[in-house]
């Protein structure tokens, strides 16, 4: 997600606008599903304990932040490059906190049926791919 958002901010600053407005529609497509597993997989899980709740309602909000941004950006606008900036900015360190906050617990949380809802979740948010192969 990083590389596309960076593609999109070098894509724009060469002047190639249509190419930089498709890059971010990628984006947001790609973090859509992305989300989506994540949201009804292991955060589905873990949103029933107050204790991590309280670290996911937060991020599960940025999601619809970034969102909207992205439904929203006109990479015509430098203004809208530079909000695309600081959004990807901000998403390094959203996923920071995922991967080294709320993903690491899921090591210890998790079962095996756990861990079988949340692969469900991922694939039914991508269809047609396999997040472990048989």
């Amino acid at each position: 997600m990083l590389d596309l958002g960076h593609r999109a901010l070098e894509q724009g600053g060469r002047g190639e606008l249509d190419a930089a407005q498709s890059t971010v529609g990628r984006m947001r497509a790609e973090l859509r599903s992305h989300w989506q597993g994540e949201e009804e997989g292991v955060f589905a899980l873990m949103r029933g304990e107050e204790l991590y709740r309280v670290h996911i309602d937060p991020l599960i909000a940025e999601h619809r932040e970034l969102d909207e941004v992205l439904r929203t950006l006109d990479m015509a606008d430098h203004r809208h490059r530079i909000v695309l900036r600081d959004q990807v900015e901000e998403l390094h360190v959203h996923i920071s906190k995922e991967e080294d906050g709320i993903f690491p617990v899921t090591l210890v949380e998790f079962s095996g049926p756990e861990w079988d809802a949340a692969i469900d979740a991922w694939e039914r948010a991508h269809p047609g791919r396999q997040l472990i192969e048989d």
